[in-house]
């Protein structure tokens, strides 16, 4: 449950696949405007309302938004062709030409392997990288020829081009090894792998809280000039095991996870640099007995130093230091200390000219971006202010200036910004009120702009680096769209007793009237940080549950991050507590409305958000009738160290939080409605959350519903996934809509 980031997961009416939110526009209605049908809403099926929301590519994308300076790339398929290609596009001139076409290359693969599902490619896209059958493969574009790298039992995981193209880094077995593409020559680099010793490969509360899933477990990384790689070695001995039971075959299959719960023990840790191809370790100076955390290598832009940040098991200091490459000494160059937590800086920049730092911090209760030299002196801070940074875009060290997104003016939009190093030139360059996600060009001369408001579906327009508009690249809307009836969204605010004014907006029904009475959903997350209320587009799926007469609502608390870093911290050691007590607020304001049927006040969400709902048909059941709740936290002492912890400190050290925090503290209260369901290989919340839960209310004589869903992890795939969304949707049709 990486801090607030853990949205794969969200259930139902909140699939990502438009965007999210509901529109307040007053788009045109016909005099029978037509009705979104549950197949369109979740199945994607024809006709079309909205085409796919334009995504950015990410690290995981098999393309990325910029080729150079001046190109950009897009993937189109053709539908009724079969076709896909990929475009380079002259930004200045919007001139396309065909740069990949995938058809053509798919013709000499071997059946099942997928042209346009590369693993990698090389920095000016001359080859790409294909894992096949658990075998690499290289295509060359030039030459058309595609050659198989690697003919071995084991699999090679997360392979990388080095920056150069000449090396593919990966892990095989727990090992790390070295494969030169021109003479397909391997090189072992690591010799103690084993189902406890991970070489390049993330223990995996490493990958769930500090790396990312987005890493895929790899933990390993280039140095800018090709010549070292940097790499972290695990120990899981001293984890304990948690069993995952497979139900399939006659006698079933345990996979036993390494799991550390909070209060237990946490892998040790080191960090190793070694030369290519074939060069000795060198170990940091990291002591790999002590209880603490080690992560996030940056390299020097020279190659000539790394740098790694530690942060103590308490994680309320945070330190990051060089290590020298050929000794491994460490020598620490900046410190931070928080009375609640502190947070590994994932977009940390060092300068190219050795002058220093950026990074960004919320040490002031406010996240901002800090300039620092090199032996950790404050040179300049560049933003300030009650407002939030949320990411840095751009270093353009030639003009001297960052991109960066952040929310300031109002809390419920992203905009991109500049500021020049020296503090000056602020501005702000999207002026449209919305939401903005950005991808700027390398030499930061253009930026790729994915954009929707509640006004306008989700799209992607080109602009020039001061905010020039040059031309749309997509466009999710339809002309369809027009024709369907559709409901209100509002965003407003909700004031509580003791002073909070919490975002908030609902999503009224197309024919809503003030004289009849509507059942209310709130559909929440609810994690420290997380947000939930913004100006955006919505999804079908909350636009077909309003259409059909449910109120969909949702409020963020005072720790939801629009009130910063010091109303994120109110949350420590406390978790539970201040998210019931707003929504518990939310709940007594809507019941002040009279089109609000006070018998039917619904929650729903999962994982955070399952937690969330589990507290409110229990904690707050004299206000929640129904939940539907999914993948559930039930109790911190059953979830992972990082993340529990980071909040709620030890289980030794703050038992008065972890036990108000239980949900089966609360069970004695539980009244109304409540659907749980979990599946059984969850790697993550582990079903043992719902087990003891379900067990608690059984013997309190609670009545309540359970689904448990085979073979699934954290979030439901495929058929069950299916399955899992028309049970949601049947559930809240027949408890609040009688059919």
């Amino acid at each position: 449950m990486r801090k607030y980031k853990k949205y794969y997961f969200i259930h139902g009416f909140i699939t990502f696949f438009f965007g999210v939110y509901l529109c307040s526009s007053g788009l045109a209605q016909e005099k029978n405007p037509k009705k979104i049908t549950y197949e369109q809403a979740y199945l994607d099926a024809k006709p079309h309302i909205l085409k796919p929301a334009p995504r950015m590519p990410t690290s995981r994308s098999p393309i990325r938004a910029w080729l150079d300076e001046e190109h950009y790339l897009l993937s189109e398929r053709d539908e009724k062709e079969e076709s896909t290609k990929l475009y380079k596009v002259n930004a200045k001139s919007g001139k396309k030409t065909v740069f990949i076409d995938y058809d053509q290359i798919q013709k000499t693969f071997p059946k099942g392997l997928k042209a346009d599902q590369h693993a990698g490619f090389t920095d000016d896209y001359s080859g790409l990288l294909y894992s096949f059958e658990n075998d690499l493969y290289y295509y060359v574009l030039e030459s058309k020829r595609l050659k198989r790298l690697t003919a071995t039992p084991g699999e090679e995981k997360n392979p990388r081009f080095s920056p150069d193209g000449r090396y593919i880094a990966f892990t095989r077995k727990h090992n790390l090894y070295l494969l030169n593409i021109d003479s397909r020559l391997e090189y072992q680099l690591t010799f103690d792998g084993s189902d406890t010793i991970y070489n390049g490969w993330a223990s995996w509360v490493y990958y769930e809280e500090i790396l990312g899933r987005r890493s895929q477990y790899a933990a390993f990384w280039w140095s800018p000039d090709s010549s070292k790689i940097a790499f972290l070695r695990f120990d899981d001995s001293p984890v304990p095991t948690f069993p995952l039971f497979r139900a399939k075959g006659t006698h079933g299959e345990l996979e036993i996870e390494r799991y550390p719960k909070a209060g237990d023990q946490n892998p040790k840790v080191k960090l190793g640099i070694v030369a290519v191809p074939r060069g000795k370790v060198v170990w940091a100076d990291i002591d790999e007995e002590a209880d603490h955390y080690a992560a996030w290598p940056f390299w020097f832009a020279d190659s000539s130093k790394l740098t790694f940040q530690w942060m103590n098991r308490g994680q309320n200091n945070i330190k990051i230091y060089t290590v020298d490459l050929k000794t491994g000494q460490k020598k620490e160059i900046f410190d931070e200390r928080q009375s609640s937590w502190v947070e590994f800086f994932e977009d940390l920049y060092f300068f190219t000219d050795g002058s220093g730092f950026l990074l960004r911090s919320d040490v002031d209760g406010w996240s901002h971006l800090y300039y620092y030299d090199l032996k950790g002196n404050l040179k300049k801070r560049l933003t300030e202010g009650k407002w939030t940074v949320t990411g840095i875009s751009l270093v353009d060290e030639k003009n001297k200036r960052i991109f960066f997104t952040a929310r300031k003016d109002k809390t419920t939009e992203t905009h991109l910004f500049q500021v020049k190093l020296n503090g000056t030139d602020f501005k702000r360059l999207t002026k449209e009120p919305g939401t903005h996600s950005i991808s700027l060009s390398p030499g930061g001369s253009y930026f790729i702009d994915r954009f929707s408001s509640i006004q306008t579906p989700s799209r992607k327009d080109l602009y020039q680096a001061d905010g020039t508009f040059l031309r749309n690249i997509e466009e999710s809307r339809t002309p369809l769209l027009e024709e369907y009836t559709m409901g209100k969204k509002e965003l407003f605010s909700v004031p509580t007793e003791d002073g909070w004014t919490l975002p908030a907006y609902w999503i009224l029904p197309p024919d809503f009237d003030e004289n009849k009475k509507y059942p209310v959903l709130f559909t929440i997350y609810s994690g420290p940080g997380s947000s939930r209320v913004s100006n955006a587009f919505p999804s079908l799926s909350s636009l077909y549950a309003a259409q059909e007469g449910i109120i969909i609502f949702s409020v963020d608390h005072r720790g939801s991050g629009h009130f910063g870093k010091k109303g994120i911290s109110l949350m420590h050691r406390s978790l539970g507590k201040w998210e019931m007590h707003d929504l518990i607020e939310a709940v007594k304001w809507l019941h002040k409305k009279p089109f609000v049927d006070k018998k039917k006040i619904g929650i729903t969400g999962g994982s955070y958000g399952g937690y969330t709902t589990c507290l409110a048909l229990t904690y707050g059941a004299d206000y929640f009738t129904h939940g539907y709740a999914r993948s559930s936290v039930t109790d911190w002492k059953l979830y992972d160290t990082v993340y529990t912890e980071r909040y709620m400190d030890r289980p030794s050290e703050n038992k008065a939080g972890y036990e108000f925090g239980s949900v089966m503290t609360h069970a004695d209260k539980f009244k109304g409605i409540l659907f749980l369901s979990h599946g059984v290989m969850d790697d993550n919340v582990h079903m043992q959350n719902s087990v003891q839960l379900i067990d608690k209310l059984i013997d309190l004589g609670k009545k309540f519903e359970f689904m448990l869903y085979p073979g699934q992890r954290h979030s439901f795939k495929d058929k069950k996934r299916t399955h899992s969304n028309r049970h949601y949707v049947d559930f809240w049709f027949k408890n609040f809509l009688n059919r």
